[in-house]
C-alpha cells in the first residue's frame, strides 16, 4: 500500500519490536514487594517511539506481536488512538503480551523484573512481517530486545534487510535491558551483531560503558564505536543532554533541567523527535548548525517526558517542546 504518498505530511516512520505493559508501583521509591499496589502504563521502547513520532505531528507504523488477550488489544487500540498505523501487527493466540513490574526509585530511576515466558513479541515470524508497509518507511527503528530469541530475531533480521534495500534510514536504539538477557557477554554480542547496518545510533552513558567495558564517558570510547557506514552517532547523558557524531564534525547539547518523576520513555520521546525532524530532511546530519538545533530540541522532548509518571502519557506535543525551549535552561 502506498502509505508516503503524495498527500502526506511527511515520511512514514516504521518501528519494530515490542510493546507491553509496565505496572508501576503508585508509589516511588519503594521494593516491588513493598509496593501496595500498580498503575498499568502500556509501554515498550519501540512503540514508544512510534507514539513520540505522531505526538509531534510527525506519521509512523509499529511492526511487532501482541497477545491476543486483552491487553494485548487493549495496546493496539492505544497506538491506533495516537494515530500510529498499525497494519503491521500480528496477534498470538497462543502466547500472553508481556507484562514488567517496574520498580521507581526515589530519584526516578527504574529496575524490571519481567513476565516472558515466553510472550508473543517473541514468536514474531519473518513470514508474518508486513513487508509492503516495511518497504513503503523512509525510516525504520528499532532496538536489540527482538534479536533475544527465535523467531523474532530472524524476524528482526529480515525486516532491517528489506527496509534497507527499500532505502530507508536505518535507526539502531540498543535500550539495554540485562535481566532479558542470558549473560552480559550474550548481550554484548548480539547487540553488536546489527551494529555496521545502522545509519543512526542512540547509546545512553551506562549503554557506552557496558559496551566499550570503559567507565570513561569521553569521545575516544564513544568513537570505538563508530562504523564507516554510520552518519550519527548519538549519546544521551541524561538531564546533561548529549554528545553527537558525524564523519565531518563532533560536538555536545546541553539539557533541560526539570523537576523529575520518572525517566521512562525518555530516550525514546528523544529518539522519535530526532526522527520526525530528519525523517524529510536527511542533509540536517551534514550540517552542524542545524543538527544541533534538532538535538536541543530531541532533548527538550526527553526533559519533558521524565516530568511525568509512565512513557506514553508524558510524551510532549511540539509546542510543549518549544515553550521550554523559549524558556531556557
Amino acid at each position: 500500500m502506498a502509505v508516503n504518498g503524495i498527500a502526506s505530511s511527511s515520511g512514514l516512520i516504521v518501528s519494530f519490536g515490542e510493546m507491553l505493559i509496565d505496572f508501576v508501583p503508585t508509589v516511588s521509591g519503594v521494593s516491588l514487594a513493598e509496593a501496595p499496589g500498580f498503575l498499568k502504563a502500556p509501554g515498550g521502547a519501540p512503540a514508544n517511539v512510534a507514539i513520540a513520532v505522531t505526538r509531534l505531528g510527525g506519521k509512523s507504523a509499529f511492526v511487532g506481536k501482541l497477545g491476543d488477550d486483552e491487553f494485548g488489544h487493549m495496546l493496539a487500540g492505544i497506538l491506533k488512538t495516537n494515530g500510529v498505523q498499525a497494519e503491521g501487527i500480528n496477534f498470538d493466540k497462543g502466547a500472553r503480551t508481556a507484562l514488567a513490574f517496574v520498580t521507581l526509585r526515589a530519584d526516578g530511576e527504574r529496575e524490571f523484573m519481567f513476565y516472558r515466558n515466553p510472550s508473543a513479541d517473541m514468536l514474531l515470524t519473518p513470514d508474518e512481517l508486513n513487508l509492503d508497509l516495511i518497504r513503503s518507511a523512509k525510516v525504520f527503528h528499532y532496538g536489540s530486545i527482538s534479536l533475544i530469541v527465535e523467531p523474532c530475531r530472524s524476524a528482526h533480521l529480515k525486516a532491517m534487510e528489506v527496509a534497507k534495500e527499500a532505502g530507508a534510514l536505518l535507526s539502531y536504539d540498543p535500550n539495554l535491558r540485562l535481566p532479558l538477557w542470558s549473560s552480559e557477554e550474550e548481550a554484548r554480542k548480539q547487540i553488536k551483531s546489527i551494529w555496521n547496518y545502522a545509519d543512526v545510533i542512540k547509546v545512553s552513558d551506562v549503554e557506552l560503558e557496558f559496551l566499550t567495558g570503559s567507565n570513561k564517558i569521553d569521545d575516544e570510547s564513544a568513537m570505538s564505536l563508530w562504523h564507516p557506514n554510520l552518519k550519527l552517532l548519538l549519546v544521551t547523558l541524561g538531564e546533561k543532554g548529549c554528545n553527537y557524531y558525524t564523519k565531518k564534525f563532533h560536538g555536545s547539547v546541553g539539557g533541560f533541567h526539570v523537576k523529575t518523576v520518572d525517566t521512562t520513555g525518555a530516550g525514546d520521546s528523544f529518539v522519535g523527535a530526532l526522527l520526525t525532524k530528519i525523517v524529510d530532511d536527511q542533509a540536517i546530519l551534514e550540517d552542524e548548525a542545524q543538527l544541533k538545533e534538532v538535538l536541543r530540541f530531541s532533548c527538550a522532548c526527553g526533559a519533558i517526558t521524565t516530568t511525568k509518571k509512565g512513557a506514553i502519557p508524558a510524551l510532549p506535543t511540539g509546542s510543549e517542546a518549544l515553550t521550554l525551549l523559549r524558556g531556557g535552561a
